[in-house]
């Protein structure tokens, strides 16, 4: 199987489990839930309703890797830590998002191979947009139509994507650095593909994230041409598979 193929595989299992997420954010009563997971929330149940979906899918791939997502975080780092390629998984990306009914929150799945990821797939499930990324480029798919896409490379006048749920001072101060003249705000993982499709120039986080919230848009913004470094400066790429699976800052470049 080659790349896009499999990526194409990984599509049609973000889309299934979309499916699972959206039947429960149109149906269930969403005013009660805060923006942490108990075991009866509408929150968990997408959550598990899309991971009950994403991993049989995964396991019935002809080529098989193990599996690390959300739901499996308690995988014991001695058991991993020979993995040389795995899928990483977040079923549901953007929980404050999909409390608050705006349609930001995504399927998120990427394939790692050797500490740093190599394809990706973000599914919208709200809206049927993909976002794809791998070795033979970044695409934005709607309706079926394939739409490559690539980051703007500008030099001046750049735009910030911002969380909408978790901006902090420390990134205003590392954006003045950038010759940043505008920001936009988004949730979830849309903001590595806004800054991969150059709606965005610059994307930076210095609160914490997991693993599984940024693989698959390392994978496409990387795709697209741009750059995911730790921490605020540009030395040193992301990776994953760390023995504690907490994010630290990232910051993601599109120049």
């Amino acid at each position: 199987m080659d790349q896009r193929e499999l990526t194409r595989e990984i599509m049609a299992i973000a889309k299934k489990a979309g499916e699972a997420i959206m039947d429960i954010y149109n149906n269930a009563d969403l005013s009660n839930v805060v923006d942490y997971k108990a075991d009866d929330s509408p929150l968990t149940l997408a959550d598990k309703a899309s991971e009950n979906v994403i991993k049989p899918e995964l396991e019935r791939l002809v080529t098989k890797y193990p599996i690390l997502s959300e739901e499996g975080r308690n995988i014991a780092y001695e058991e991993r830590e020979g993995w040389t390629k795995f899928w990483l998984v977040d079923p549901l990306d953007g929980t404050k998002e999909f409390i608050k009914r705006n349609g930001q929150f995504t399927v998120n799945i990427a394939l790692i191979d050797e500490s740093y990821p190599v394809m990706g797939v973000i599914y919208v499930p709200a809206t049927g947009v993909f976002y794809i990324g791998d070795n033979t480029g970044a695409m934005k798919v709607i309706d079926g139509e394939e739409i490559a896409i690539k980051v703007n490379n500008k030099s001046q006048e750049r735009i910030a994507v911002r969380s909408a749920s978790h901006a902090s001072p420390e990134e205003d101060e590392l954006l003045k650095t950038y010759q940043v003249k505008d920001s936009i705000s988004v949730g979830s993982s849309l903001k590595f593909c806004m800054v991969a499709e150059g709606q965005a120039d610059i994307y930076y986080r210095h609160g914490p994230t997991m693993e599984w919230d940024t693989g698959a848009g390392q994978a496409i913004l990387e795709a697209a041409g741009g750059k995911v470094f730790k921490g605020n400066t540009e030395k040193e790429r992301f990776d994953y598979n760390k023995e504690n699976l907490l994010n630290g800052s990232f910051l993601c470049l599109g120049f």
